[in-house]
């Protein structure tokens, strides 16, 4: 096997559930250790589904594809839009005032709720007297 074969040994039109599972793993930049830790089932369970020697039930496969970001339906049978690495048209600069405006909400709700608090512990002095 080359150095190239190594690399790009995922090919979506032969690949098997536990490929696409591997597959989806390396891209969400997970071992199979952490992912095995976040599904709560032991190593050798995601191993087994990485070799093809067994599927994970229907409860383990949702949690399976909401963690490696990929659709159940393209885990099982590799059809959809969900191949991990295929870039998606996403307005990233969208997105990142979305995050500023956000925090800066967060900012506001948070002076707002000190001043609040500070009120309040001022009135509880004043009716303690």
């Amino acid at each position: 096997m080359t150095d190239m074969d190594a690399k790009d040994w995922y090919g979506a039109d032969a690949a098997t559930f536990g490929d696409r599972v591997a597959a989806a793993r390396d891209a969400a930049g997970m071992s199979p250790e952490a992912l095995a830790r976040r599904l709560g089932v032991k190593l050798v369970t995601v191993q087994n589904w990485e070799n093809d020697n067994s599927e994970p039930r229907a409860n383990k496969l949702q949690m399976l594809s909401g963690m490696l970001n990929v659709s159940m339906r393209w885990l099982l049978t590799g059809e959809g839009v969900d191949s991990p690495g295929t870039p998606t048209n996403v307005d990233l600069t969208k997105i990142l005032a979305d995050l500023a405006r956000m925090r800066a909400q967060a900012l506001a709700l948070s002076q707002d709720m000190g001043h609040l608090e500070k009120r309040l512990r001022g009135i509880m002095r004043e009716s303690a007297i």
